[in-house]
């Protein structure tokens, strides 16, 4: 019997493969695959330096921002329901679109940020940093686009990872790689506890899949659930590490102290956001028919997050620990609309991202230049006088602080309020009480540093100087701070959008409040 005949007697196997819409998955391809040809290129001219990879990696930031905001424009408001692709593993909806604006931002101005940097202390000024910086940019939105659970936790470790070696990245600083080795012990280790809690929910649903596992909630009945409960609790821990939730904050201030701060500010903000979108995904939408049991960990996070990083952070006397005891602060504040479990309460966790992301961004921006050769002159002592050094950054960072501070006319007030108003809708009024009691006492810490910077010389001294000494301190008195171009773009555009959004919130409300996740299968979930 010859070959042909053999193989006409073999039946053939057609194997169904998902169907796959390319246009959704746009974003996602312009940070990913720009990371691959900025290494390929970079390894083919070698004369390229980190300018060139600093203005690259912003404009392939602003252009995956602008391509979500055309698909918002196009195929979202422009008729097209919410729908997922990849057999409903990837989800198109507002609330990814909002939250990949977000991300893609903070990976363009944390770019730019990065610049100046590398070349000041005199690092590998090659693409390292800035790929890295888009893979962990693209892995925060396949975790905010996710619709299963394997898919979330491979986003959440493409984040993790390039973050990881990010923190280490100041070769010369002991306290770098310090920061990184601890942040990838503790990852590595909530990651286990995630991966650990994929397993249960699995055990007690059969299944990863959001939309499965939803519909699977609502048509059953569960008469033992210590499974699914015991599930919930090793999802949140692993993504309350992320976000810095106490009591998995502890790796915050030493990482944030140790790391680069151009790392520190995309750390702040982009992981933060995609973490956030994480728990919002999993459970305000997925296992909202279990919110009573989920809802009081929620509130008792957010109340400890609140207390603890405000009251500790007005006792330190390094501004990025101060800064990273802030960023606890702000989780427990976004916590608060997270509680809340209603569309409001999504709204205003979008709202506070979005507005957060300026606002710390642009704050560690000025951490940047101003903390000079060896990224270490960033205790209280050495802010003292910055309005003579640089009136620029000392006004920038009194308008940052100011907004964190949540002051009005400024994006932070309007962040506020939106969570302690949908915890008030909630009826969660002792939360919302608390809420408004840490944010006064993190307005001192804030007023600490404004002080320092401008009613502060950088040389006072408590006793009179003998004759001849108050020349020569003078003359000893650090000079003017050049603030690179990269620096000022990022700062400049935080900046404004901390103010002009501040006074005129309507366009970030308006998209936060028609950005309200949806889980929806996909229409054709298998093609050949």
């Amino acid at each position: 019997m010859s070959l042909v005949s053999l193989l006409a007697q073999v039946d053939v196997i057609e194997f169904d493969t998902p169907s796959v819409d390319w246009v959704i998955l746009t974003p996602l391809l312009i940070l990913s695959v720009g990371s691959l040809l900025m290494l390929m290129f970079a390894s083919l001219l070698r004369n390229l330096g980190s300018t060139i990879f600093s203005l690259v990696t912003a404009l392939i930031g602003f252009a995956t921002a602008g391509m979500a905001v055309w698909l918002w424009w196009v195929r979202f408001e422009g008729g097209d329901a919410a729908t997922s692709t990849l057999a409903g593993a990837i989800s198109f909806d507002g609330f990814g679109l909002f939250l990949t604006v977000v991300i893609a931002l903070a990976v363009a101005l944390s770019a730019l940020l990065a610049d100046d940097y590398l070349s000041r202390e005199d690092l590998d000024q090659g693409p390292e940093l800035y790929v890295l910086l888009m893979l962990s940019g693209a892995g925060g939105i396949i975790m905010a686009m996710s619709n299963d659970l394997i898919v979330l936790f491979l986003g959440l470790e493409i984040l993790s990872i390039a973050v990881y070696i990010l923190a280490a990245m100041h070769v010369r600083r002991i306290q770098s790689l310090e920061a990184g080795m601890k942040y990838f012990v503790l990852g590595a280790f909530s990651s286990a506890f995630f991966l650990y809690g994929i397993a249960l929910i699995y055990g007690a649903t059969g299944s990863t899949n959001l939309i499965d596992i939803k519909n699977f909630l609502a048509g059953s009945v569960l008469t033992d659930d210590a499974l699914l409960l015991a599930g919930f609790a090793m999802l949140l821990v692993g993504l309350a590490f992320k976000v810095a939730a106490v009591p998995f904050h502890f790796w915050t201030p030493d990482v944030y102290e140790g790391a680069p701060t151009p790392v520190v500010a995309y750390m702040a903000s982009g992981v933060k956001v995609a973490g956030f979108a994480a728990i919002i995904r999993v459970f305000v939408l997925t296992f909202d028919q279990y919110r009573l049991d989920w809802q009081p960990v929620i509130y008792v996070l957010a109340v400890l997050s609140l207390l603890v990083g405000s009251f500790l952070a007005i006792v330190q006397t390094n501004v990025k620990r101060m800064l990273a005891y802030s960023s606890v602060s702000h989780a427990g504040f976004i916590l608060v609309g997270v509680q809340a479990a209603t569309d409001r309460g999504t709204a205003a966790v979008l709202f506070y991202l979005a507005a957060y992301t300026f606002m710390v961004i642009g704050s560690f921006g000025v951490l940047t230049v101003a903390g000079g050769k060896g990224d270490s002159s960033h205790t209280l002592d050495d802010y003292k006088g910055l309005s003579d050094r640089s009136p620029f950054l000392a006004f920038a960072l009194m308008i940052f602080l100011f907004a964190q501070a949540g002051v009005p006319l400024t994006t932070g007030f309007f962040a506020k309020f939106a969570v302690i108003s949908a915890a008030i809708d909630a009826r969660s009024f002792w939360l919302g009480v608390i809420a408004m009691v840490a944010a006064a006492v993190a307005a001192f810490l804030y007023l600490r540093v404004i002080v320092a910077m401008f009613f502060s010389s950088d040389h006072d001294d408590d006793l009179v100087p003998a004759e001849g000494v108050a020349d020569d301190a003078e003359a000893d008195a650090p000079g003017k701070i050049d603030v690179p171009p990269g620096a000022t773009i990022a700062i400049t555009l935080c900046l404004l959008a901390t103010v002009v959004f501040g006074v005129w919130p309507g366009p970030i409300d308006d998209f936060a409040r028609d950005a309200i996740p949806r889980l929806v299968a996909e229409a054709t979930a298998l093609g050949n």
